[in-house]
């Protein structure tokens, strides 16, 4: 598989994200956010970090990066994205993905491991697991309160375009799990036609047994067994 991780002034889970990639046997890259070729990728990643520092509004400078025009098209092909954190926020900026990203309900920032609970297998980043798995991944944002008005949330929830929510370890959707107020315990949604991914937890810190968690490794497998299936 061909990856292609956008590296934006800021970024900084560019490099984690090539580097798990790359220990799984794929053939992972970064791009410079002026460039104008994606190198003709299986996926792209948006990655974590702080692009321009947050200014004006998260990801709302990014999505006019030169690389952008070449991610919506790359888009509209029906390419796959994955946008993690402050991809998410990215990729809502640029209409990719419904909603938005606000400040944390209790304005800190939160940087923690949180269980976040699968919705369906109805996608090609949850394919083959089972509804309802608790997976434990880290989190690190202060913007990530995700929020949709009442009728488009409805047409979300409706579309089965929920991916994962938090949770506490038993599964349960509590306003105790929930560690910065998302609208529903969203934690992660995808397009409508479900091949694009936005999540705030970070997978690829937790990918690897060197680490506390390799649940997100689950995430990257899920992917990974769906483009082997060839569906």
């Amino acid at each position: 598989m061909r990856v292609s991780v956008i590296t934006f002034p800021g970024s900084n889970c560019d490099h984690d994200t090539v580097d798990v990639f790359a220990a799984l046997g794929h053939d992972s890259r970064t791009i410079w956010h002026k460039d104008t070729d994606l190198q003709n990728p299986d996926l792209v990643v948006l990655p974590g970090g702080f692009s321009y520092g947050d200014y004006l509004r998260s990801g709302a400078l990014a999505r006019f990066s030169p690389i952008m025009k070449e991610v919506v098209s790359f888009a509209r092909k029906g390419g796959y994205i994955l946008g993690i954190c402050n991809g998410f926020q990215v990729l809502t900026e640029a209409q990719l993905l419904p909603g938005s990203l606000l400040a944390n309900e209790n304005l800190d920032f939160v940087c923690r491991h949180q269980n976040i609970r699968v919705e369906t297998n109805n996608s090609p980043w949850t394919y083959g697991l089972n509804k309802g798995r608790i997976l434990d991944i880290p989190i690190a944002h202060k913007k990530g309160r995700f929020h949709l008005d009442k009728a488009q949330l409805e047409i979300l929830e409706g579309n089965d375009q929920v991916i994962f929510r938090y949770a506490d370890e038993e599964g349960q959707i509590t306003p105790e799990a929930n560690p910065n107020g998302s609208v529903n315990n969203i934690a992660g949604i995808c397009s409508v036609n479900r091949r694009i991914l936005g999540m705030m937890p970070h997978p690829e810190r937790a990918a690897t047994k060197a680490v506390v968690s390799s649940d997100g490794y689950e995430i990257l497998k899920a992917f990974e067994s769906f483009l082997a299936s060839g569906n």
